[in-house]
């Protein structure tokens, strides 16, 4: 038995830029689960093929970690692997709501895997044809392949800045790749003044933040807890959508196709039927309560 929101997940097969059509199919993402297990509150992923009806599920902080962990053991994949494949989605998500066809992209990266996977998304989206820009402040020494990371971006001539420009004004999209799934607490500086200054470029001149997997400074968990006031536009899920994610009010896209059947049924998650060879698709969640309907 399960309380559910009902998304609609609208698959948009974009042939070229001024090209593309949209298919909508139904996504059930249970609330509740009798037989759920630590790091879940969400069915095991089903499709009844006469309803196009697609129950999938979330993950909490201890569930990503553990799927993480395994994603690099049992199936055997690299960091290197997951991060391209990650900021390859991400890269795809920020090329579908770029205002231009070259928009002037801000990445800022974080010290961890969601910095990481900024760095790989900065490098397609100029292949895309969009100018990237990157914020590196604390950059990682925990593995040698953040140092190619940089270097691969350096060969294709993408400014990496240590610290935040003084005017966001000149820019079309702000990408939020701070903090991941491990983050907990509040943040500390340098990000705290950077995700102020994010914020005072998106009221002031209406600049979209686009966040990767979790809204920076947001609990994994529960939402913007501190009540830091983070809002982005847009939130990309990678793998599956984490519990926060219920919270969030722009539009929502998961990426990350690259999750193998058995460990998607151990989590109780499902990945959304990707269209062709896109790595991301968009869900619109639909809340009904008293025969109401609410984007």
């Amino acid at each position: 038995r399960c309380l559910a929101f009902t998304y609609i997940a609208a698959q948009r097969i974009t042939v070229s830029r001024s090209f593309s059509f949209t298919h909508q199919i139904k996504i059930i993402a249970p609330l509740l689960y009798a037989n759920s297990k630590l790091y879940l509150t969400a069915g095991i992923s089903t499709m009844d093929t006469e309803s196009n009806e697609i129950v999938t599920g979330y993950l909490n902080a201890k569930g990503a970690y553990d799927l993480d962990v395994e994603l690099m053991s049992t199936p055997g994949f690299t960091l290197e692997q997951l991060m391209e494949l990650a900021g390859l989605s991400v890269a795809q998500v920020v090329f579908e709501v770029a205002p231009l066809s070259r928009s002037k992209i801000l990445l800022v990266c974080g010290p961890g895997n969601n910095g990481g996977d900024g760095l790989v998304a900065a490098r397609y989206l100029l292949h895309f044809g969009h100018e990237a820009v990157v914020v590196y402040p604390k950059r990682s020494s925990k593995q040698p392949h953040y140092n190619n990371l940089v270097k691969s971006c350096q060969d294709l001539d993408i400014p990496i800045l240590d610290e935040m420009p003084e005017d966001l004004s000149t820019y079309n999209i702000l990408v939020d790749s701070i903090f991941g799934f491990s983050f907990a607490g509040t943040p500390r500086a340098p990000f705290d003044t950077i995700l102020k200054s994010m914020m005072e470029a998106q009221t002031k001149f209406r600049i979209p933040i686009v966040s990767v997997d979790v809204p920076s400074g947001w609990n994994v968990d529960e939402g913007d807890v501190s009540g830091l006031g983070f809002e982005p536009e847009v939130l990309i899920s990678l793998t599956a959508p984490k519990f926060c994610s219920k919270s969030f009010k722009g539009r929502h896209f998961c990426g990350g196709r690259f999750l193998p059947p058995k460990l998607a049924n151990k989590y109780g998650i499902k990945m959304p039927p990707y269209p062709g060879v896109s790595q991301y698709m968009e869900l619109i969640q639909y809340k009904k309560e008293n025969n109401k309907q609410e984007l």
